[in-house]
């Protein structure tokens, strides 16, 4: 009787300890109905618009959510928290045809696009399930202020979208993986103790810095890997002429060239991208043999995050 007792004792905290946790979110998405809705795109849509008192938390339950997400700028400082196994996954190409038979293009391409300023994502997986068949985003990034902390972004070419300009874009113990120029765009963002994959040979970033932009992208303490067989692989080449890649205290796996940096075939670049390098580690660190347009930084502090970020209204990702 008294192991009856103690059991129900049990499942009655357990269930208090759940229904706690749920109370912490506004929203609750899961696809076998217990929560508030079944798919992510419904609570989106059930944000207040420009709600400015408070921020806006929802949890999405384990499961793998085949929805095209918009965020759009009307849904300010919203929340997505993950359970382990949450998964946003689409599989849209850029040469794929669209319903009027045109090519959907890399921006349409994306399985989740972020236009809101002041997002959080927590724990979540953006995915691109496509395959290699070119570009093919996961996550299309325009609004300023975001961050992702522990999320992952699954693709092969053109995973990563950092689109917006002039916004800034915070990424802290993230997985990203891809093959061609798979973190890329015009923002500016740090990414930090973030693991940086490559599965094919190609360019890990592709920067497209606006000339007037005064930092672009920041890796710090990150660690650069790759499947077993990839070779050759440079740390940036150049969308736009004044591409800016810093990678300060960041470990390099030995598919990291020796050159380290690329032109994309125009001597012109050299004269105007950004490309330095910290205290590199790693069987892809390699100072003596990089390319001469790029530098080895004697001090990184002007490169710190909370300085790269900060903005005119002294953005601190650190602290949220």
């Amino acid at each position: 009787m008294l192991r009856k007792s103690l059991s129900l004792l049990m499942l009655l905290v357990s269930i208090v300890s759940a229904c706690a946790t749920e109370r912490k979110y506004d929203f609750v998405v899961a696809q076998d109905g217990s929560g508030d809705f079944t798919t992510i795109q419904e609570a989106i849509n059930a944000v207040p618009d420009f709600r400015k008192a408070n921020r806006t938390n929802i949890l999405i339950k384990k499961g793998s959510y085949k929805e095209k997400l918009i965020i759009p700028e009307c849904k300010i400082n919203l929340t997505l928290t993950g359970e382990d196994g949450a998964v946003i996954t689409y599989d849209d190409y850029a040469s794929k045809p669209n319903r009027f038979g045109e090519e959907k293009s890399t921006s349409g391409s994306a399985s989740c696009y972020i236009y809101a300023p002041d997002f959080i994502a927590e724990n979540l997986t953006f995915e691109n399930s496509s395959g290699p068949v070119g570009q093919a985003v996961a996550c299309f990034v325009s609004g300023d202020r975001a961050i992702f902390r522990k999320c992952r972004f699954l693709g092969c070419q053109d995973t990563l979208y950092t689109y917006g300009y002039p916004t800034r874009q915070y990424y802290e113990d993230c997985y990203i993986e891809g093959t061609v120029d798979f973190i890329f765009g015009k923002a500016t963002a740090v990414f930090n103790r973030c693991q940086i994959h490559s599965r094919g040979k190609g360019y890990v970033t592709a920067p497209a810095t606006p000339e007037d932009s005064k930092y672009g992208y920041v890796f710090h303490d990150c660690k650069l890997t790759a499947e077993n067989g990839v070779t050759n692989v440079p740390l940036s080449r150049p969308w736009r002429p004044y591409a800016q890649a810093i990678f300060i205290n960041c470990e390099l796996g030995k598919h990291i060239s020796p050159a380290g940096w690329n032109n994309w075939g125009k001597e012109s670049n050299e004269k105007t991208v950004t490309y330095a390098e910290y205290n590199s580690t790693g069987e892809g660190a390699n100072p003596s043999a990089r390319v001469s347009y790029s530098r080895q930084l004697s001090d990184p502090t002007p490169y710190a995050i909370t300085t790269v970020l900060a903005g005119e209204d002294g953005w601190n990702p650190l602290e949220l």
